[in-house]
């Protein structure tokens, strides 16, 4: 519920009592005098302005009719237009325009009324009757007041809408950050889990035939999860300092020796075809990830032990294809879903695709094309 504006309604209540008292003695002979009925009139109109947040309407025409009881009595013309005026600006930002301007349009019609016709049997006497003038002129106020109340409304409800739209893309921010967080967490996690994870195997394997070698493994899981490990921490400080500058630059393709020294602890052998081009750094993360994301699937998802990382590039894209020989050890060939999904999201928000599936030939296929269009030099 609005609250109820105690303040306002106290203070447009004074000022119309104590205006009246000056327009009646700036009035004297012309109008009747104000007497108890006239103070009661002029509080009952100011008063109902204390629910007009809550019943618009109700009070809108409560107060014209209040005003028009106050100058069909004769009583003098003063600040007890401001009560309907105030009730009607609350009726029209409340959204209810045809009730205000109704009862600014009875208001009116009563005053023609009154002081065109029923003069002649109302207070004062011998009044004569208004000139057109003046009816023009109260028309005109009618008017400018309709008007600037609905020009209230309408930039109150731009005002609203800014205000919508500005949380909506504050929200919309929020999840693309926490999206690309998870994302970013799960290539990390998924490929060095998928190394540490194999390198486990070969350790337990060769613990008591082949000691060196299983030493090799150990080495490999301690160096794999220390670079898992720091690679997080950047991830999170983000989290803890929002917008900070990260400590370590972004990944990019300039590290692709290292994947293939990674996948070859693992066991597969990775061929590099082609240079890549000078990439702006969200693309250059976007194709290192994908790279990443694809070489760990054919550790974790593939039979063959060999792979192949095309580079290809024009004016306008990066082309990066990853392809194995398979067979699939599993009902996930060539991958999970979420992380086909990740790499289709990092491409799309680049204006880039992702192909992914079975090559008629056998085996599995990684296609990215990237828009170079941001591409800038390094």
């Amino acid at each position: 519920m609005p609250r109820w504006p105690w303040r306002s309604t106290v203070v447009v209540t004074v000022f119309v009592l104590v205006g009246s008292n000056f327009a009646a003695h700036g009035q004297a002979g012309e109008r009747a005098a104000l007497d108890v009925f006239a103070r009661v009139l002029l509080l009952v109109a100011g008063a109902l302005l204390l629910w007009r947040k809550r019943y618009p309407v109700a009070v809108v025409f409560g107060t014209a009719g209040a005003v028009m009881v106050y100058l069909g009595a004769g009583y003098p013309y003063g600040p007890v237009f401001l009560t309907v005026a105030l009730a009607c600006f609350s009726a029209i930002v409340a959204g209810h325009r045809r009730a205000a301007w109704a009862a600014m349009g009875t208001l009116w019609a009563g005053h023609v009324l009154v002081a065109h016709w029923l003069y002649q049997w109302l207070p004062p006497s011998g009044d004569s009757a208004a000139s057109w003038g003046e009816e023009l002129v109260v028309a005109t106020w009618v008017v400018a007041i309709a008007a600037v109340s609905e020009l209230f409304r309408v930039r109150r409800e731009q005002w609203a809408r800014e205000r919508a739209e500005r949380a909506e893309a504050a929200r919309r921010r929020a999840d693309e950050e926490r999206l690309r967080i998870a994302r970013e967490l799960h290539d990390v996690l998924a490929h060095s889990i998928s190394v540490i994870n194999v390198q486990a195997g070969v350790g337990l394997a060769l613990l008591d035939s082949d000691p060196e070698q299983a030493r090799t493994a150990l080495t490999t899981i301690k160096e794999q999860s220390k670079e898992a490990l720091g690679e997080v921490r950047q991830v999170l400080d983000t989290l803890r300092a929002p917008g900070a500058a990260p400590r370590a630059p972004a990944p990019g393709l300039d590290r692709l020796p290292e994947l293939v020294e990674q996948a070859a602890s693992a066991g597969l052998t990775v061929e590099v075809e082609g240079e890549p081009p000078r990439l702006a750094p969200g693309t250059d993360l976007a194709a290192f990830r994908i790279v990443q994301e694809a070489l760990t699937n054919v550790v974790r998802h593939s039979g063959s032990r060999h792979a192949r990382v095309h580079l290809a590039h024009d004016a306008d894209v990066l082309r990066l294809r990853v392809d194995d020989d398979g067979p699939a050890t599993g009902a996930d060939a060539g991958g999970s879903g979420n992380g086909l999904a990740g790499m289709r999201e990092r491409a799309a928000a680049l204006g880039g695709t992702i192909e992914a599936g079975p090559r008629p030939d056998g085996g599995f296929r990684v296609l990215a094309v990237l828009p170079l269009r941001a591409s800038v030099g390094r």
